[in-house]
């Protein structure tokens, strides 16, 4: 009997189908980054973004390591828990929805708490994705896959550069999925709703049966790209070496854990993707090159040129209560308190003052900030672009004098320069300046917006428009920014 019982159960486990491993191989890591101190306001879109995200890789078998408003300490223990858990072969994903930052050409993901003024701040609080995707691979993960819709403009980067830059291209290991939410060095802005159009997509293709992922992630830049009307379009970079489909089950993917008992299971046949919209009517290039070239049907009579438009005032808000609770401010005024002559915190807090459009203040620090750094340049473009905005034109230009006298060929003052002498009507100036900017850098949205504006108003109208166009393909915001310094 002991004999029969033996063999039986011999019988048994070499029949039985092993338990398969998707559930216990598939890691991901999802973070949501809404509230940052230094934003106007909190993202709409990241934390419902997050938890979406979250629930459907749950149901695909992921084991989900979910953080909302993550600082840098629990930023850094999130990924320590995910490198823990991999194993050789193992299948890891990165979702990650805030701000990002690209500097020395890496892309980094922003905790909430950073304290960033400068670029060496970014690699100092910011967490690479190369980094992040190294160590995976060294951990011995098949499959990884990081998913990032943190190409905003965000509220940093106009403390050290005049534009937002977006992501940079990733350098992965073999056997890595990436996908931004936009294109390389290109910022989009939230649609207002409470999920963003990038994770709207993803989902619906996550969805779909029987699709590889690289496939998943073609279909969701197709409809990102055409619900957005070539507003948007994501970046996708692979170098994976093996099948791999979000919905276990799938050719070439581990099925699902099955359910108690045995199951009867019959492959269904493959689904037909859902037919893609007709295509849409053709819009004006948004490459995120500048483009150089002519227009190709210049006006034969160039009309008369344009006067600048009166605009009204830009009122500036010169109460401090009004910040009491900004815990930038706070800590940045609490420093002044123990040392009224940190010229560095008078220059930063002036810094964000002006962010938040309280310019009379902004004016107030970088004042007594120049009186104890006088040759301090940063200090002199800033209150240059504080004063144009307010109106103040003619102190203003004398600060962006200053500041290019200090500091030739400083790419922001002469951008800065260039709005002063575009406000104040004298629009053959404000060409020359954003010319000398665009040459120094040629991505500058802010000095390619005006210079549209300027040649506009100089009677250029055709080039001025193709500026602009380019403009608005690298930041859809730039339009609304000018308007809020008082330049329609």
């Amino acid at each position: 009997m002991r004999m029969r019982l033996a063999l039986l159960l011999i019988l048994i486990f070499a029949v039985a189908p092993a338990a398969p491993s998707a559930a216990a191989d598939r890691f991901a890591l999802v973070i949501g980054n809404a509230k940052y101190p230094d934003a106007d306001a909190p993202l709409k879109e990241p934390i419902n973004d997050a938890r979406d995200v979250a629930d459907e890789l749950k149901r695909d078998g992921f084991n989900v390591d979910i953080g909302e408003n993550l600082t840098g300490e629990n930023m850094r223990r999130a990924f320590d828990r995910l490198y823990g858990h991999i194993k050789p072969g193992s299948i890891a994903l990165i979702f990650f929805s805030g701000f990002g930052v690209q500097s020395g050409r890496q892309s980094y993901m922003i905790p909430v708490d950073a304290q960033i003024w400068t670029e060496p701040d970014v690699r100092r609080d910011g967490f690479s994705l190369e980094t992040v995707l190294g160590e995976i691979n060294s951990r011995g993960a098949g499959v990884k896959i990081a998913l990032i819709d943190a190409s905003r403009r965000n509220p940093f980067e106009r403390r050290f550069r005049s534009f937002s830059a977006g992501l940079a291209p990733v350098i992965a290991p073999n056997g890595t999925l990436v996908m931004y939410s936009a294109a390389l060095s290109s910022v989009v802005s939230d649609n207002g709703g409470d999920h963003s159009l990038f994770v709207q997509e993803l989902l619906k293709e996550i969805r779909v049966p029987d699709l590889m992922a690289e496939e998943t992630l073609n279909r969701t830049r197709v409809g990102v790209t055409r619900a957005s009307r070539l507003e948007q379009v994501p970046w996708i970079s692979s170098s994976l070496a093996e099948d791999f489909s979000f919905i276990p089950g799938a050719p070439g993917s581990s099925p699902r854990p099955p359910g108690p008992g045995p199951v009867a299971s019959i492959p269904a046949p493959p689904r037909e993707p859902p037919p893609l919209p007709p295509p849409l009517p053709p819009l004006p290039p948004k490459s995120p090159e500048v483009s150089v070239a002519p227009p190709v049907a210049p006006p034969p009579v160039a009309p008369p040129p344009v006067a600048a438009p009166v605009t009204p005032p830009v009122t500036p808000v010169d109460r401090n209560d009004t910040f009491d609770d900004d815990p930038t401010i706070k800590s940045l005024t609490a420093k002044l308190v123990d040392n009224p002559d940190d010229a560095a915190s008078l220059y930063r807090r002036g810094q964000v003052y002006a962010s938040k459009g309280a310019y009379s203040l902004a004016i107030r620090d970088f004042d007594d900030s120049l009186r104890l750094n006088p040759k301090d340049v940063e200090a002199y473009n800033n209150r240059c672009w504080a004063r144009t905005v307010i109106g103040d034109l003619q102190a203003a230009l004398k600060d962006c004098n200053e500041a290019l006298r200090l500091r030739p060929n400083f790419v922001d003052a002469l951008d800065s320069r260039g709005l002063v002498n575009l406000k104040s009507g004298q629009t053959k100036n404000a060409i020359a300046d954003f010319d000398a900017a665009l040459k120094i850098n040629p991505r500058l949205t802010s000095s390619l917006y005006g210079r549209g504006l300027a040649k506009q108003r100089n009677g250029a109208m055709a080039e001025g428009n193709l500026d602009i166009s380019n403009a608005k393909a690298m930041d859809p915001n730039i339009a609304k920014e000018f308007a809020s310094y008082g330049v329609n």
